[in-house]
């Protein structure tokens, strides 16, 4: 092997491992995006789960507030308890079917 082979293989290798070290970095990088990932998307999953919470929280307090409300607002209590029937029935109908 000739002095200059030999310093040609050098530089391959040197460079050989340089590549190998960035491989490992991009590995390890990659790694934690997906940990990272993970996380704000279990975030993501509980900021639903609280908005669907707080929405249906919402939505019993404003039945509850319609029904108790005076007799001048009789007709949106009427259309609010018809909306929860016809929801009710709905239900009834899915469960008919299994």
């Amino acid at each position: 092997m000739t002095e200059e082979e030999k310093q040609l293989l050098s530089t391959f290798e040197a460079r050989l491992r340089h590549l190998i070290y960035l491989h490992d970095e991009l590995k390890r990088e990659n790694e934690k995006l997906t940990q990272l990932l993970n996380a704000e998307k279990e975030n993501n999953s509980k900021l639903k789960a609280d908005y669907l919470t707080l929405e249906a929280n919402y939505a019993n307090l404003k039945t509850a507030t319609t029904i108790s409300l005076n007799d001048s607002d009789v007709k949106e209590t009427k259309l609010r308890l018809s909306k929860l029937v016809r929801e009710v029935d709905k239900c009834i109908a899915l469960l008919n079917e299994y």
